[in-house]
């Protein structure tokens, strides 16, 4: 199942409304994310090439940029997520 890919930014806005619905506990483990909330968080950096170098075609300009990978586990929760919360993830 492919993952929600946010900022950082989103990801700490995002953070901030699941902590009104949903006590710390929560948030401290891994297994209980993934069974309350139906994802886990996995942050990531990747490199996004914004164009090549036309005097050197062997270096790739370009620069990398945090992300914040919500793995989801279910369809369902990810859907009823999605329909929840993707005004607050919107780019």
């Amino acid at each position: 199942m492919k993952p929600v890919t946010i900022t950082p930014l989103q990801w700490r806005v995002l953070r901030d409304e699941l902590h009104k619905d949903h006590p710390k506990s929560v948030f401290a483990l891994r297994s209980k994310m993934r069974t309350v909330l139906g994802f886990t968080v996995r942050e990531h950096r990747e490199w996004v090439m914004t164009r090549p170098n036309p005097d050197d075609p062997t270096v790739d300009q370009g620069h990398y940029e945090d992300q914040v990978h919500l793995d989801f586990y279910s369809e369902n929760k990810r859907t009823m997520f999605l329909m929840k919360y993707s005004e607050l993830i919107k780019r």
